[in-house]
């Protein structure tokens, strides 16, 4: 290396500094450390299960899955989102990565104390899981304030992310008091309610609110179409799935009737999500990678939905005898709420940090192993007689595209950025 440019290499080493440079980098890098911590952990359970090593959790593992895979990674990633977005949506300054700081430490101590607790104490997962509630209260409050700020005149989605940023609290303060009282039934059911009430309606917001967007500046006659009332009835729908799924919790099995109303809030809401994607240009859209990633999430949105009202009808049709298991679920977790994780945190880490927003190889790659874990997952739920070697295989491709994707962009998150600029 030439003396002239071993200080350029110097100035571009990793640092813990630079993650305070911006938000996105110190909310997206703890969400990487959650995100790959959680994969590599699940990981490693299911292989004890295939060679029979004795694991004694004090909370049962499906549970502590269920846990971590929706409420550890996904509110950080939030967080590194809506305040980089919502103060350009709300014309507002700029929020200083520093003063998240306190919020993000206390979250991220409560995950660890979780790591440690789960095979010593459950009161201990209890407080990890207090704190991470803790953390995430201020955080919404900090987002209310500014939503409340603001003098915009159209406050609608940030409004009602706000409100499901609220409802996130009081999930993750319920999975608390659940875990400390040792009450099964009442953490399924927080769990239900974060994804149906929490994670899946900030999703929906950000798909309505961007991808009509993203598509109309990317693709020639196309428009930002995206009435109100569409954001209606997905967020009716979202509800609805989580108030029925309570009722598959609590009154089992459900009168044949109630299973036929699924079906038919389901499918029609599935066809009018697909056509959504369609009309927000699918097809088009495939000609522009990241673009296509957002896309390639969204009709995962669809696709759970109909997954959703074809194992309704069957458990309406058989007595709740046959169903297609966790498939919808599966469907909906890591394929519209990962894929669109993927994309859109992929997009905000390449713009806001200086790089060419586009999806690069790498990128595309780890995004089609990701969604070839999905179709596996998705797969072992349906065919039962394979579902070990179907599940195994498609937690390695989620380990492969998460702990690529957080190897990639953690790196970035802790270097200046390329072009000199702040941020």
């Amino acid at each position: 290396m030439s003396e002239s440019s071993a200080p350029i290499a110097k100035m571009h080493q990793w640092r813990l500094r630079h993650l305070m440079l911006a938000p996105h980098r110190l909310a997206f890098f703890m969400a990487a450390v959650m995100l790959s911590t959680s994969a590599l952990w699940w990981a490693g359970v299911l292989l004890a299960r295939v060679f029979a090593w004795r694991l004694q959790p004090v909370v049962a593992e499906p549970l502590l899955h269920a846990l971590l895979m929706s409420l550890s990674f996904m509110p950080l990633f939030f967080c590194g989102f809506l305040f980089t977005a919502g103060p350009k949506w709300l014309k507002l300054a700029g929020v200083r990565a520093r003063s998240l700081l306190p919020a993000l430490l206390t979250m991220l101590t409560g995950w660890a104390l979780d790591f440690v607790g789960m095979y010593w104490q459950r009161q201990a997962v209890a407080l990890g899981v207090g704190l991470v509630a803790l953390g995430w209260s201020a955080l919404a409050l900090r987002f209310t304030r500014m939503v409340r700020a603001s003098r915009v005149t159209d406050k609608f989605h940030t409004t009602l992310v706000g409100v499901a940023c609220w409802i996130g609290v009081a999930v993750i303060a319920g999975a608390a008091l659940a875990l400390a009282l040792d009450a099964t039934a009442l953490l399924r059911t927080v769990f239900y309610l974060g994804i149906w009430w929490f994670l899946a309606p900030v999703f929906a917001v950000v798909s309505h609110r961007m991808i009509p967007f993203f598509s109309a500046n990317l693709i020639e006659r196309l428009d930002a179409w995206r009435p109100n009332w569409v954001l209606a009835v997905m967020l009716a729908t979202l509800w609805f799935e989580g108030l029925a799924s309570l009722a598959d919790l609590w009154w089992w099995p459900l009168p044949q009737a109630l299973r036929w109303l699924q079906v038919s809030v389901e499918a029609p809401a599935a066809l009018l999500m697909l056509g959504l994607a369609l009309r927000w240009g699918l097809i088009q859209s495939l000609k522009i990678r990241l673009l296509a990633m957002l896309h390639g999430g969204f009709v995962w949105l669809g696709l759970a939905l109909a997954l959703n009202a074809v194992s309704h009808a069957l458990m309406a049709a058989s007595g709740d005898t046959v169903s297609l298991g966790l498939a919808p679920m599966h469907a909906m977790t890591m394929g519209y709420l990962g894929c669109t994780m993927f994309a859109m945190v992929t997009r905000v880490s390449s713009g806001h940090g200086g790089r060419k927003e586009s999806a690069d190889n790498t990128a595309w790659a780890l995004y089609w192993v990701l969604q070839i874990a999905v179709v596996l997952r998705v797969g072992a739920a349906i065919f039962a007689p394979w579902a070990q070697p179907l599940t195994l295989a498609a937690m390695a491709c989620w380990s492969v595209a998460m702990l690529g994707w957080a190897l990639r962009y953690g790196h970035w998150f802790g270097t200046p950025r390329p072009d000199g600029q702040q941020g």
